[in-house]
């Protein structure tokens, strides 16, 4: 039974549709719920399956995509697991953990995925649909798709593109990137390779990315008009031409802009990376210029050095020895820089690291303890359980301030007692939750388990001036900006820019 047939008062869903990754359907959806919500509907996101490692955590302790979790922002609710029921977040090698409503339970092998995860999964998808409106009755679904719905050898086993649409009967809109080129090919290719039934669910198209004169485009829109029989509902520019300076599209999409900087940034491109959304409060700040650090070099020209979370501890921690950037970091442990880790950038700061579970890229036929870079008196071991969950504290240092993110971690770190030479004080009045340390070369070295430390606004402020004062620079004297006012503002302007060039009129019935 489809879903329409069972909840006979819900409104149409919307499902973006994309020609490929990277057309553009995450931002489509964010900015879609953000002009439903400003004309006093009740969007609500949903993405049946995402693959990421750049993580949300809801108020029950559940994992989700943190692009579900700015789309809900968009919407101005809260974030729930319910809107991506199943995140997969790879470890490597063809491995993924999976996670079903907010929870981990397993790992799986692409090969062995659609074969052992692919009923559970379905299953999983239609509770959280069920779920989300037998809670909201009235509320609109923003559907996303992933990659192509038209993946000939997966369309079988494809969980979240056609058989969610056609599940709930939805109005898909098919979105096209033209700046990679082949715009037609896409949009014909795509629909030509769908079921008459799944055609049929396509109501518009919307051609993105386009630069110049739109006017230039009438033609071709034309013929895609005749071609298709289904109506280009928008033809969205360059957004990052059109976005003022102050209000760009850099906060999402994580380009760093400022040429003129106080302080310089690297951050280390760990191989398995995670949550690296952390950052983009850095990346809104006018007076910071961030730089990914992906192979060695001297790294003096930083005045901050940032270890980001990791999926992989353990193999990522052997990266950085093999690609001789312990080296480089170490070296720099030694000058008036600072260092931060965050989460598995703090675990690699310490001492040790244990894998007795082989939770965090330990190999079954390597050392399950290795060193860490060593610049902290910290030991960490891996559990098999992982602790998820928000967390609001007061900070200790730089400043006594009231502290909200979130934990997604499998290691339980402790201070080592057998590096007594290493002095650490506690950040937080929680005192497993980070610590630091001022070096004797007046910088310092420092690292927490929060993610979304940096969106704290008075304790980004205190840290970076801490920097500044390091480096002789003078204190702003203005207000700090508030991160989530701006990123609000951003989604306003993406959602204002989409809608100037979108009709959305025949999907609201």
């Amino acid at each position: 039974m489809e879903l329409e047939e069972k909840f006979h008062t819900i409104k149409k869903p919307i499902m973006v549709l994309g020609t490929s990754s990277g057309a553009g359907k995450s931002l489509t959806v964010t900015a879609i719920c953000r002009i439903l919500k400003n004309l006093g509907e009740n969007p609500i996101p949903f993405k049946g399956q995402n693959m990421s490692n750049n993580a949300w955590v809801d108020c029950e302790g559940g994992e989700m995509a943190y692009s579900q979790a700015l789309q809900a922002f968009a919407c101005g609710i809260t974030p729930s697991s319910e809107m991506n029921p199943i995140l997969l977040k790879p470890q490597g090698n063809s491995i993924s953990e999976v996670i079903h409503l907010g929870k981990s339970i397993g790992t799986t092998t692409a090969k062995n995925y659609y074969k052992d995860w692919f009923i559970p999964g379905w299953e999983v998808i239609k509770k959280s649909l069920e779920s989300i409106y037998e809670r909201n009755p009235n509320c609109r679904l923003i559907i996303e798709g992933a990659g192509s719905p038209v993946e000939m050898n997966l369309i079988h086993r494809d969980l979240t593109n056609l058989r969610v649409a056609k599940y709930l009967n939805a109005n898909c809109i098919l979105v096209t990137d033209i700046e990679r080129g082949g715009v037609f090919a896409q949009i014909i290719g795509t629909i030509e390779l769908m079921k008459p039934e799944e055609k049929k669910l396509i109501k518009g198209i919307i051609i993105n990315r386009f630069r110049g004169d739109l006017s230039l485009f009438e033609e071709g829109k034309k013929w895609i008009e005749s071609r298709t029989q289904i109506p280009v509902i928008g033809i969205v520019p360059w957004l990052n031409d059109t976005f003022p300076p102050e209000d760009s599209l850099d906060l999402l999409e994580r380009k760093s802009r400022f040429k003129n900087p106080d302080i310089k940034v690297g951050i280390i491109k760990l191989p398995s990376i995670s949550n690296f959304s952390d950052f983009d409060p850095l990346e809104n700040e006018e007076s910071i210029l961030i730089e990914w650090i992906k192979e060695p070099n001297s790294l003096k020209h930083f005045d901050l050095l940032i270890i980001p979370g990791s999926k992989q501890t353990i193999k990522d921690q052997i990266f950085l020895e093999d690609s001789g950037l312990l080296k480089n970091i170490k070296e720099y442990s030694k000058t008036n820089g600072n260092i931060f880790g965050i989460c598995g950038g703090l675990q690699m700061l310490g001492t040790y690291l244990e894998d007795p579970f082989f939770k965090e890229g330990s190999r079954k036929n390597e050392n399950q303890i290795i060193k860490g870079i060593g610049l902290m008196p910290l030991s960490t071991i891996f559990h098999k359980n992982k602790i998820t969950r928000q967390i609001t504290s007061k900070s200790i240092w730089p400043s006594f301030e009231e502290i909200n993110g979130f934990e997604i971690h499998n290691g339980i770190t402790k201070q080592d007692s057998n590096q007594a030479n290493l002095k650490i004080k506690p950040i937080f009045e929680d005192l497993d939750l980070g610590w630091y340390a001022e070096n004797n070369y007046g910088g310092t070295i420092a690292g927490t388990y929060i993610h979304g430390i940096f969106e704290n606004d008075k304790w980004r402020c205190q840290y970076l001036n801490i920097i500044r004062k390091g480096k002789n620079l003078a204190i702003p004297d203005k207000k700090t900006k508030s991160y989530k006012i701006k990123r609000e503002s951003i989604i306003d302007n993406l959602a204002n820019a989409f809608d100037e060039n979108l009709n959305l009129t025949s999907f609201l019935n």
